[in-house]
Order: C-alpha cells, then structure tokens, then sequence
C-alpha cells in the first residue's frame, strides 16, 4: 500500500477536521490495523474507509463495480505487475486480465461460428 498512500497528499488547507465518535471495539481493530503496519495511523486507516465508501455510492453510471475476493498468491502476483511497470494498480492490472480473457473467449467464439 506504500503506493497508495504516496499518492495521497492531504495539504492542511485542503482538509476539514470533524469529530467522530467510534465504539471502543472499532478503535481497538483500526488500532490493530495500525500496528500491524497495514496504515501508518487511525487517521489514514479512517480516510480509506470513507474513499472508498464515496467511491462504492459515487461510481459513475456507466461503471459497474465489482469485489473480488482473491488468495493471497494472486495479489501478490499482482502487486508484482504493478512494480514492473505492467500495470499502474492492482485494479488496473484486473481489469487488463479481464479485458484480455473476454477478448480471447470473444475471439474462440466468433471462430468456432465460421
């Protein structure tokens, strides 16, 4: 996720500070979040939870968004794709494997038509 977060900057005068309260359960879990490394601090834990949140009820019309569950292998298969330069993200490297297996059955299909 190192990535993730270079690419997010949040200038002071580009942020609003608003106050939330959690139940001690879920501060305990982000915390956890926290020490296992998976986010730098609750704060950046709690801001992908809302990015991702808007992003889920906000995708454009024409996008269906779709969740994949993947084993582990896999992602990091993919997050090697991404630091080879073969794909810009995780996403990006899903969609280019989904695009290029529709084209291959689509390309099966119309020549077994013939």
């Amino acid at each position: 996720m190192s990535d993730e977060w270079a690419r997010r900057v949040y200038a002071m005068n580009d942020t609003e500070r608003i106050t939330v309260r959690i139940p001690a359960e879920r501060v305990k879990a982000l915390q956890t979040l926290v020490d296992d490394g998976t986010f730098p601090t609750i704060s950046d834990a709690i801001r992908t939870a809302i990015d991702s949140f808007i992003e889920k009820h906000f995708t454009p019309e024409y996008i269906q968004r779709v969740t994949v569950e993947l084993p582990k292998g896999n992602v990091v298969e993919l997050e090697a794709l991404v630091k080879d330069g073969d794909s810009v993200s995780i996403d990006d490297a899903i969609r280019n494997a989904v695009r290029e297996y529709v084209r291959k059955r689509l390309t099966k299909a119309m020549n077994e038509m013939q």
